[in-house]
């Protein structure tokens, strides 16, 4: 045993024992010690068991990266800029024109196909085309008439309106649905205004011929776009109920396919497009391969006269034949069932559907699905 006596003042390292001084290590041996030897103490009483550590001091192995995921991701990013790239020929044919869509069927009531055609119209917007969105709501009126207990009633296809239908009509149509696509397009990055054919007197309804078997159904007595001019040519989107009314203040509910029609014509549309639920037209309609993917005004009548155009599709037609007349350049019927149809019909040659041109129209690189009939085009 010995005891160690406590270092003093007077035992210390003096300043000019600084490291600096060749003798500083002389006078602590114990420094000299250190700095020349990394050997363990050989004292038993400072002896220490070797340490177990499971810590690794090697580095650990790096896998080399997967080429075929970076062959995959290389390929995805390829297919994307070769997109963009195609579509531009088309970004710059369509660039600050206007584009009337008349959004309505499976687009409106699947959530994933809504989506979809939302986020289409924002893109187009920001590409710098001026799309104008008119929209029905049939499915989402019924639900509210059954809500409050009231059995919707149709004639020819055609929704009997009487006066408190109308009511749940414009309610639904002006204050929920145009409502709700607003928020919706707002969401998505665009900006959008809500309106009706009563606002601005965009549109003047006057009564059905079959007014007395429908009730407020009404036909379009006028159009007067002056308050989508500015809204459309700043960049907003407007976003366009169904309703209007007629010289007295009467509300008319009037066919949203017809709304958009007279609309692309009064604004000069360069393209008006229908979203239904159906292919397009088709050569024989029983059969979806016929699809007829472009044909010209008088190929569409004789397919009409010919009986190959019947119920529902007719009046779409008819639309289209009617807004064509009037100087917008093409109308398209297209399949609002498939994922991003929009972008489809105005981005590519493909299409999303039929195509009709007014005759005068320089036809384009479309092709038939199945049959291609020159008479027509």
């Amino acid at each position: 045993m010995f005891t160690a006596k406590a270092p003093t003042l007077a035992s210390l390292p003096s300043i000019s024992n600084h490291p600096s001084n060749p003798n500083f290590n002389a006078n602590l041996p114990f420094l000299s010690t250190l700095s020349t030897s990394t050997r363990k103490p050989t004292s038993p009483l400072l002896t220490f068991p070797p340490l177990k550590s499971s810590i690794s001091t090697t580095e650990p192995a790096i896998s080399p990266p997967d080429q075929s995921l970076a062959s995959t991701s290389k390929a995805a990013a390829q297919t994307r800029v070769d997109i963009l790239a195609e579509s531009l020929p088309f970004i710059q044919k369509f660039r600050g024109k206007t584009i009337l869509v008349k959004y309505g069927g499976a687009a409106m009531k699947d959530k994933n196909l809504q989506a979809s055609v939302i986020n289409d119209l924002v893109l187009l917007s920001c590409v710098g085309l001026r799309p104008v969105f008119v929209h029905g709501g049939g499915p989402e009126i019924n639900s509210m008439l059954g809500r409050l207990g009231q059995q919707p009633k149709f004639v020819d296809g055609l929704r009997v309106t009487d006066t408190p239908t109308m009511e749940i009509v414009e309610m639904v149509l002006v204050g929920k649905v145009n409502k709700h696509l607003v928020s919706l397009i707002n969401k998505a990055g665009a900006t959008a205004v809500g309106l009706s054919g009563k606002d601005g007197r965009l549109l003047t309804a006057r009564p059905s011929a079959k007014a007395a078997q429908l009730g407020f159904v009404g036909d379009i007595a006028r159009v007067d776009p002056t308050i989508l001019r500015p809204l459309v040519a700043n960049d907003f989107i407007p976003v366009i109920a169904s309703v209007a009314a007629d010289e007295n203040g009467q509300a008319y509910n009037i066919n949203a396919d017809t709304v958009a029609g007279e609309l692309a014509a009064a604004l000069g549309a360069e393209k008006l497009i229908l979203l239904t639920d159906v292919a397009g037209i088709l050569e024989n309609k029983d059969e979806p391969t016929t699809l007829v993917k472009e044909i010209d005004i008088k190929g569409v009548k004789k397919m009409m006269d010919e009986g190959k155009i019947a119920g529902g599709m007719i009046p779409k037609v008819n639309c289209c034949i009617r807004s064509l007349a009037q100087g917008v350049r093409t109308a398209s019927i297209i399949d609002g069932r498939l994922p991003h149809s929009l972008l489809l019909e105005i981005l590519t040659d493909e299409g999303a559907g039929t195509m009709i041109t007014g005759g005068l129209t320089k036809p384009s690189k479309r092709r038939h699905a199945m049959l291609y009939f020159p008479s027509y085009c």
